[in-house]
């Protein structure tokens, strides 16, 4: 975090457009925004990943031109629209809208998502992944916070400034349907729309999290991942365990000893140190600035088996920051997916012929995600116990096996100050920061393509929002502000 710049004081809108901003924002939610989520949660428009068979049944085409309809029906001053298609990819929608400020040269990138995860399990009785529900001000179903709101955030914010005659730099909406999947259709977009995005001042991705629903939340850095299957085959076909277990070595047992290449099972530590980078001092300060404002909420926010206080459940520690380093900086391992394993119900006496485990591997933000795809598969493959066939299968396409994570730049002193101005304004709080343990694949492309730009991530992902889980829900009060608070940042760009 920067120093204040003396000189950058004056404060970017008066009092009084500042609650315009905010009844626009809230109006535009409760007439407009709410309605089109619930229509977009009703669409299980799972990204490719999660549905090879994308094209034939439609989900994310239908979602990308529904969205374009409503923007399009905004009618906003000069705003051009376009959905991209390229071959055997997921597709694009891209507006435009020009500069309504005198002498702004720069662009603004606002980027959003329109592909979904799975639906999972464990939903509340009145609650399903592609049933929306508005209730107490939380509308639950999935893909509404993560992220189908930004599209339609993202247009308000522009509408709400131009509904005041405020000044704004050109806008263009970058709004793709692959990232659940790691984005690996995005840089053929990016290469195909760089001469048209010009000089990129401002990056604005509403992708991201916050630390509480209290203040604007700026995300610092997020993780890289490489996620894939691991599978250790051991027969050609299940045999009776009676038979053959003593002789026959369990596939289950072999994949927990390469397991155990990879990771310290009694505190979960990740054993290679390539997958491990020094912590940024900046990162650390701002760690202990927001451990300080959220306490043990940092890990009682999660829905603990047997409660979050004492004897019950604990997390790996009970101290603030180093809970926030290790979600955010630290390599962590998660099995979200098992294969070859019968249900319950289903188990017999049968010694299984494999085992197959979906691994997620969280990469702190320094660490590059190909290399790192490279020396999994290297380390979970090699000299297998008991000449078992063990393969690990990255996820993703050649060439983007691997996503590496994102360090923010350092704040210009103009950015810094709209936004800790537009966390008072609109939320009575100072601006918080916060690192999240998520990927963007797009924010290091970004940060490569375009190194000058600055770089507001945010996003509303707040305590138990759930994304990826059951009940995910997106916080409309919260949402509402935040679509406030990026239209006054948008007004203080160069």
């Amino acid at each position: 975090m920067n120093a204040r710049d003396p000189a950058v004081t004056a404060p970017t809108v008066s009092a009084a457009q500042v609650d315009a901003l905010r009844h626009f924002a809230d109006r535009a939610w409760d007439e407009r925004i709410v309605p089109a989520l619930q229509r977009y949660i009703e669409v299980p428009a799972k990204s490719p990943m999660f549905d090879p068979q994308w094209q034939k049944h439609g989900y994310i085409d239908h979602v990308v031109r529904e969205a374009a309809a409503w923007v399009e029906s905004r009618k906003v001053a000069g705003l051009k629209l376009e959905l991209i298609r390229l071959e055997g990819r997921t597709p694009v929608l891209v507006f435009e809208v020009p500069a309504t400020k005198a002498g702004s040269s720069g662009t603004v990138v606002m980027y959003g998502h329109l592909d979904k995860q799975p639906e999972f399990n464990g939903w509340r009785n009145d609650l399903g992944p592609w049933t929306p529900k508005l209730d107490n001000g939380l509308l639950y179903g999935r893909g509404g916070a993560d992220d189908g709101y930004a599209v339609y955030a993202a247009i308000t914010a522009i509408e709400a400034l131009d509904a005041q005659g405020i000044p704004r730099p050109r806008v263009i909406g970058l709004i793709e349907s692959c990232e659940e999947s790691g984005s690996f259709d995005l840089p053929a977009y990016l290469d195909v729309l760089k001469p048209r995005l010009g000089e990129v001042s401002l990056v604005v991705c509403l992708d991201s999290g916050a630390g509480n629903y209290d203040q604007l939340w700026l995300t610092t850095s997020l993780r890289g991942m490489v996620s894939g299957v691991l599978k250790v085959e051991i027969l050609t076909e299940g045999v009776h365990s009676g038979d053959a277990s003593g002789l026959v070595p369990s596939s289950f047992r072999i994949l927990r000893q390469l397991l155990d290449r990879l990771e310290d099972s009694r505190t979960g530590r990740l054993l290679p140190e390539a997958f491990h980078c020094e912590v940024p001092s900046e990162r650390l300060q701002q760690a202990r600035a927001a451990a300080a404002t959220l306490g043990p909420e940092v890990w009682k926010r999660f829905p603990w088996a047997c409660g979050a206080d004492g004897g019950a459940s604990l997390p790996t520690t009970t101290d603030p920051v180093e809970a926030l380093i290790n979600r955010t900086w630290r390599p962590t391992l998660s099995v979200t997916g098992v294969d070859g394993l019968p249900e319950l119900g289903s188990a017999g006496n049968v010694l299984r012929p494999y085992t197959a485990f979906k691994l997620s591997l969280r990469l702190p933000p320094l660490v590059n995600g190909h290399e790192a795809s490279v020396k999994l598969k290297e380390l979970l493959e090699y000299n297998a116990p008991y000449n078992a066939r063990v393969t690990f299968h990255p996820d993703g396409r050649a060439g983007a096996l691997g996503a590496t994570g994102w360090n923010a730049p350092s704040l210009s002193p103009w950015l810094e100050t709209a936004l800790d101005e537009a966390s008072l304004a609109h939320y009575g709080a100072p601006l918080g920061f916060i690192g999240q343990g998520g990927t963007i694949p797009l924010m290091n492309m970004l940060a490569e393509g375009f190194p000058s730009a600055q770089m507001m991530v945010c996003g509303v992902l707040g305590p138990k929002a759930n994304a990826h889980g059951p009940n995910e829900f997106l916080h409309v009060p919260y949402a509402k502000r935040l679509t406030a608070a990026v239209s006054q940042a948008m007004a203080a760009c160069p």
